[in-house]
């Protein structure tokens, strides 16, 4: 299976007046066609601002970024955001409050025939399980809702690659674990390529078949969750894995003592 997207010796930085703030050096990173990725880190090291570049949002310092085998990203030359065919779900889900769950999922299928729109959106609420509440508002549904419709609209215009930017963040525990296995479902089935980053744990080894375990704007490992946990590079990689198992296990312990009050 080829490699769909490939990072190559990327750096990023912000610029301050002190000069420019580096954010991420020298990294590299290759996702198969097909295969859920994921960026897994704490707050501010560099895995939100990754996705920001391959999106078109962050401008490339060095190294090149490359989609099916074009670059759309390096330091002389970027494709417009609208033009590299990347699909993005935000952590806030960006819905229209005015638009209906069918009109938030139309909305960038505006420039299609309206018979192949209508058949598309029809598609995605089936495959999202939503059919019944297409007439209805965001504040009318459920987070979770919310969420698999964010999840329709981003797959619409049927995008190479599909980015999630911390998506189940906003939902209880519970939820966000059980919403991680429904968007890897929902993704598997429709064969998309998608780069998720987040901070939990228990959400990138739900959904993602790679994951890159960032520290200091660099990726410590990029490998598969089984050998993350059984085969961890560095000291830092097996101690974080640990921590944020316990963590999670913490945290679920506290979610269920709430509901049981």
């Amino acid at each position: 299976m080829s490699d769909l997207l490939e990072l190559e010796h990327i750096s990023l930085a912000y610029d301050t007046p002190e000069g420019p703030l580096p954010v991420v050096t020298g990294l590299d990173l290759s996702l198969q066609r097909g295969h859920i990725g994921c960026l897994l880190g704490a707050s501010g090291c560099g895995k939100t601002t990754i996705l920001r570049a391959i999106a078109g949002f962050e401008p490339l310092r060095a190294g090149r970024i490359c989609l099916g085998g074009r670059v759309i990203s390096a330091p002389d030359k970027a494709i417009e955001p609208q033009d590299r065919h990347v699909g993005m779900m935000f952590q806030d889900y960006a819905l229209f409050p005015h638009l209906s769950v069918e009109g938030n999922i139309a909305f960038g299928l505006r420039r299609w025939e309206k018979p192949r729109r209508q058949a598309r959106v029809q598609a995605l609420l089936e495959l999202v399980g939503l059919q019944d509440t297409r007439q209805r508002f965001p504040h009318e549904i459920s987070g979770g809702q919310q969420q698999r419709v964010a999840l329709a609209r981003a797959l619409a215009p049927e995008p190479e690659l599909l980015l999630l930017d911390e998506p189940f963040s906003n939902l209880d525990v519970d939820t966000r674990e059980r919403l991680a296995f429904e968007v890897r479902d929902i993704l598997k089935k429709t064969g998309h390529t998608a780069l998720l980053v987040t901070h939990n744990q228990a959400e990138a080894f739900a959904i993602a078949d790679r994951i890159g375990v960032m520290h200091c704007g660099s990726i410590v490992q990029w490998d598969t969750p089984y050998a993350l946990h059984h085969a961890p590079a560095t000291p830092f990689v097996a101690d974080f894995v640990k921590r944020e198992a316990l963590m999670a296990q913490r945290a679920r312990a506290y979610q269920r003592g709430l509901a049981a009050e």
